[in-house]
């Protein structure tokens, strides 16, 4: 092989190698900026959270039970005090 061959294929060897190297070299910083942003778990805080989570679903039981409450009473005022009645006109005997 002489040089006539030796560069083009070098050439080629070296694209390929960009054209693989540059992706891969770039998830790998960016995996590794990623570890290094997250800090260590503790025990103790994922038991807060989960303490804090099922506070937040219990008290959003409750609200939708205060809202089906105030639905269910809004119904009943508005049959209660449905459409006003208007009482018979009072007819005054003739003279």
């Amino acid at each position: 092989m002489g040089p006539d061959v030796l560069v083009p294929i070098s050439f080629f060897v070296m694209v390929l190698g960009i054209v693989l190297g540059v992706p891969l070299v770039r998830a790998h910083i960016k995996r590794q900026e990623t570890r290094a942003s997250l800090p260590p778990s503790d025990p103790r805080a994922e038991e807060r959270l989960a303490r804090i989570e099922s506070a937040v679903e219990s008290i959003a039981i409750e609200v939708e039970r205060i809202s089906e409450g105030q639905r269910f009473v809004t119904k009943l005022m508005a049959e209660r005090h449905g459409p006003p009645v208007i009482a018979p006109a009072r007819q005054e005997p003739a003279p």
